[in-house]
């Protein structure tokens, strides 16, 4: 009976593992099958063009410089590797700008002929409208439209997805919102953390460590909603009135509440790590004539080199991953930062903020997921340095 307990203990087990990794890798699949999709989607809006005068050689336009076109950043047709000529935006909501209601019809029904005949007699004109309402034999040409590139996503300095004509999806704003708050979330939490930890393992008596771990262990329990609160109401002041700024929210008060927020994680790890090092190895340092910080910081902290890595990996995987607390206390602003004191945005603020505003299936909803794979990938490369950094200490323990 005892045996075949076990063997259907050992097939229920074997089945969830199964089940687990299906499920995991399903995610995974279809978390990269979304995001490739944005390089299948057109760079112009779906169902319109940019229509131009028959004469005008311009024949590609990137989508930055269609939106510098029509934000007037961009006047003539020069500098764009056209001719010498002043460049005049239109778009479908300003026809009545050019026609009377008379003109136009009572259904619009004339529009795409009188928008043709517009473009068609002025020569720097290009014409933002449905290709639907144009009729087929318009004196005009239009502009190339081609997929999204992946230089215009991984080199892209701007993130503006409800840019009409052309949506911008550069990455890189958001990418070093991302790596910058949670660099100097670790430097601030690294050293802190690492102290704690070993004044609990090392220095603090029974009674002390009693207390204390509890209530460091019970930070982790708390919503991050309520850190970013608590960033907003107390850190977001204190840092606009101490650095003279016009806003509070700022990559740094990001780091500092994503410090306070990875630190229970980082000490509980540590502190685990250098309780299990072996008294043996204490005493041998002690006999040796020692003291007792050069027993810890050259035979303690180095044999639990592994457990104390491994608890500044998952802060920082908690720093990487936040979404809440960010989002409340960053200034959301997709620029790429220059100081840790300017507003910035992170990858998944980001897809908290907008994923539920994008249309399901369009090229913004698959950007957040194009977002949602590069966090993947982030996540990845941060376990696989932990376990390179685990074995090597590992190999010089043995």
């Amino acid at each position: 009976m005892k045996r075949i307990l076990e063997k259907i203990v050992q097939g229920l087990l074997t089945c969830s593992g199964f089940v687990t990794s299906v499920v995991i890798l399903l995610i995974i699949g279809f978390l990269f099958t979304e995001g490739a999709g944005l390089f299948r989607e057109r760079m112009i809006e779906d169902g319109y063009v940019l229509a131009l005068n028959q004469k005008n050689k311009v024949e590609r336009l990137s989508a930055d410089e269609i939106k510098g076109i029509f934000d007037e950043d961009i006047v003539n047709w020069k500098e764009v590797g056209g001719e010498d000529l002043p460049i005049e935006t239109f778009r479908l909501e300003e026809v009545e700008n050019y026609f009377t209601a008379d003109e136009l019809g009572a259904q619009y029904e004339n529009a795409g002929k009188l928008i043709a005949n517009l473009v068609a007699t002025h020569p720097g004109m290009v014409a933002f409208v449905p290709q639907e309402i144009l009729p087929d034999a318009a004196e005009v040409r239009y502009i190339e439209d081609s997929t999204i590139s992946m230089t215009d996503v991984f080199a892209g300095a701007e993130w503006f997805p409800t840019a009409t004509p052309a949506p911008l999806f550069g990455i890189m704003p958001l990418l070093a919102g991302t790596l910058w708050v949670s660099l100097f979330a670790i430097l601030f939490a690294l050293p802190f953390g690492l102290s704690v930890a070993i004044y609990m393992s090392e220095v603090a008596s029974e009674k002390v460590r009693g207390v204390l771990k509890p209530i460091i262990e019970l930070l982790n329990g708390i919503p991050s909603v309520v850190y970013g609160f608590f960033g907003l109401i107390i850190i977001v002041p204190l840092l606009q009135q101490g650095f003279n700024l016009p806003v509070g929210e700022s990559g740094l008060a990001g780091s500092i509440v994503l410090a306070i927020m990875a630190l229970p994680t980082m000490i509980t790890v540590a502190e685990d790590a250098m309780r299990n090092c072996p008294r043996s190895l204490r005493e041998a340092s002690l006999a040796l004539g020692a003291t007792r910080w050069q027993t810890i910081y050259r035979v303690v902290i180095p044999a639990s080199m592994s457990g104390i890595t491994s608890g500044v990996v998952l802060g920082i995987g908690r720093a990487v991953g936040e979404t809440m607390a960010v989002l409340m206390v960053t200034g959301n602003a997709a620029v790429i930062p220059t100081s840790i004191i300017e507003p910035l945005r992170t990858i998944p603020a980001t897809i908290a903020a907008e994923l539920g505003e994008a249309p399901a299936g369009g090229a913004h909803y698959q950007a957040l997921f194009l977002l949602g794979v590069i966090l993947f990938f982030i996540t990845l490369i941060i376990n696989l340095s932990v376990e390179y950094i685990s074995s090597l200490n590992r190999s010089k323990n043995r």
